[in-house]
């Protein structure tokens, strides 16, 4: 006969905090410091670490008793603790933790990028788990599941969810007395050391990419790194210095920098500048300047007018279509938010539909391109972020499919295109069609809050994935592209949210009349002068995102500016409607 432990001895009763949920992002779980206890953290990795046990290895699962691998970024919390109270920290000492209790062997990687993590492991056929926060601020953290084929994607969530609410009722329920962890959710043995660091993957990332590029390929150029706090700032190095560029390294940072490759504001291409005019000072001609975000899956790339000697930001969109084009694709999947150039230039005809925003929905749009017969598949993201779907043959060498977010492909794709080509990279650029985009956000800005825009804003029938208003009518669109009997759908309602817009992207502020409304992840606008304004908050953090594409960057900066501009923005209006 099982005791029943009386609530008042459990582990949950004991606990002198509300724990909060941790909850699937965009991409992964993050949350504020505060509430990540090391027992929140072990219960979703051991229930998404008991979830992979259960599946068949065709679909990702993971075999009892096998290897399997985790790293983490150099965001203090990831593997140390933090003063303060509650004293938070050690986050990947949970997961190791939750790896050996599942029955698996634990292989500590280190302090790699998360494409590295996943590249070593995938090509193993194990799972793995990154302890990373990514680009977010230095009070939140998380960590990002991989199956043994890759990313968990959506329709992983919902069964992991249901096994996290088992493992926290069976943890909850036991003795206090009998728990690893004390009132606060940390351990009770307190600080505990990882395991002994493996160098193996960080050698086989920077052998992928030595392989396929060839060791002269960047010989000539002279780069500027900007490491900060990024994972992959070493690596970075070494790979550009194999390919065989002279590297100069500036601005290293022991303190956490957020870098969100979305939202590079003014005084963050200043400190780049900086630093960029120092490196010239000292060392001369400087052809690039390269970056990451905090777990290098995301690149930050910036080229230099050859007249003012000014730093220029390429977006993470547009760094994808020169990827793209240098690598022979012949699938492209990006999501909504992206710039609309794509549609206009080289890579028109071989985009596929665009998906809603957050890799699963890219890796699941390059697995039905892969599935209609495609061979070279790759997408991006607004931020830069690079996966390929399929091996890549260029020159009679083979790039093996890294279906994950990557910061080093695209940079070194950029710099080999202009150099192939005789071209600096404000030049290289320039060959693109010629649309500009900008991304801003609100931070703390509560998501709840964002979400109800996004409602207010939307049609209550969920098969509307786009309408079209012309002087001959309104056409309505599923998500896919078919087109819907407009009987079916309510017309006015479209037309009333298409007039609540207009009274905030007036003509005053430049805007034309709005031609088209997208849903499929959040609210796209696009106005008839050729303007795109798109509305959605973050996946993973209490943000609100405006997406701006226009014929100009001056004008795409504008209307990111308009929108995020305190106190009486657009967004800010916004926010007082649904208030």
């Amino acid at each position: 006969m099982t005791s029943v432990i009386p609530r008042e001895e459990s582990l949950r009763s004991r606990l002198e905090h509300e724990p909060q949920t941790l909850q699937f992002g965009t991409s992964g779980r993050r949350g504020l410091l505060i509430h990540l206890s090391q027992l929140e953290i072990f219960i979703n990795a051991l229930a998404e670490l008991e979830y992979l046990q259960s599946l068949p290895l065709a679909e990702g699962g993971i075999v009892r008793g096998e290897d399997f691998f985790f790293a983490y970024d150099l965001r203090p919390s990831s593997s140390r603790f933090i003063d303060g109270e509650p004293r938070r920290g050690e986050l990947a000492q949970a997961v190791e933790c939750a790896i050996r209790t599942a029955g698996m062997r634990p292989v500590n990687l280190g302090r790699i990028p998360t494409p590295a993590l996943t590249y070593y492991a995938v090509s193993r056929g194990k799972g793995s788990i990154m302890v990373t926060g990514s680009h977010i601020p230095f009070d939140r953290n998380g960590y990002k599941t991989n199956t043994s084929r890759g990313e968990l994607l959506k329709q992983h969530e919902q069964p992991i969810n249901e096994k996290v609410r088992e493992v926290r009722e069976k943890l909850y329920g036991q003795s206090f007395a009998d728990s690893l962890f004390d009132e606060q959710g940390q351990f009770k043995a307190g600080h505990l050391e990882l395991s002994a660091e493996s160098g193996e993957a960080a050698t086989a990332y920077i052998k992928r990419y030595a392989d396929f590029f060839g060791a002269e390929s960047l010989k000539g150029l002279r780069l500027l790194v900007y490491q900060h706090s990024a994972v992959g700032r070493d690596l970075v190095v070494e790979i550009l210095r194999e390919l065989g560029a002279e590297v100069v390294v500036a601005g290293r940072s022991e303190t956490f920098v957020p870098i969100d490759t979305e939202n590079i504001n003014a005084e963050q291409l200043t400190v780049i500048q900086t630093l960029f005019d120092e490196a010239v000072a000292k060392h001369g001609r400087i052809d690039a300047v390269v970056s990451t975000d905090g777990d290098s899956d995301r690149p930050l790339i910036l080229g230099v007018d050859p007249e003012t000697s000014a730093v220029r930001f390429f977006g993470g969109d547009l760094v994808g279509m020169i990827t793209a084009e240098y690598l022979g694709a012949d699938a492209a999947v990006v999501p909504i938010s992206c710039n609309d150039g794509i549609d206009r230039g080289a890579l028109k005809d071989i985009t596929e539909p665009k998906t809603r925003i957050g890799s699963p929905f890219v890796i699941a749009g390059m697995e039905a391109a892969r599935a209609r017969g495609k061979k070279a598949v790759c997408g991006w993201e607004a931020n830069g972020g690079f996966l390929t779907g399929s091996d890549i043959l260029r020159n009679g060498k083979t790039l093996k499919a890294l279906p994950t977010r990557d910061a080093v492909l695209p940079i070194l794709a950029v710099l080999c295109a202009g150099r192939e080509q005789g071209l600096g990279l404000t030049e290289l650029f320039a060959s693109l069609p010629k649309r500009y985009s900008r991304a801003a956000l609100l931070k703390q800005f509560p998501r709840s809050v964002g979400l109800e825009i996004v409602k207010r804003f939307s049609p209550s029938e969920p098969a509307i994935g786009e309408v079209r208003f012309s002087p001959d009518g309104t056409s309505v669109l599923s998500a896919d592209g078919r087109k819907l009997e407009t009987a079916d759908v309510g017309i006015p309602k479209l037309d009333a949210i298409r007039r609540e817009l207009t009274g905030f992207f007036t003509a005053d502020l430049g805007f034309g009349a709005i031609t088209t409304l997208n849903f499929i992840d959040g609210v796209r606008i696009r106005f008839g002068n050729g303007d795109v304004a798109h509305l959605r908050p973050s996946g993973n953090a209490d943000e609100l995102r405006i997406y701006a594409v226009a014929d100009t960057q001056a004008r795409a900066d504008a209307i990111a500016g308009m929108a995020v501009a305190e106190p009486d923005g657009i967004l800010r209006r916004l926010e007082r409607l649904v208030r």
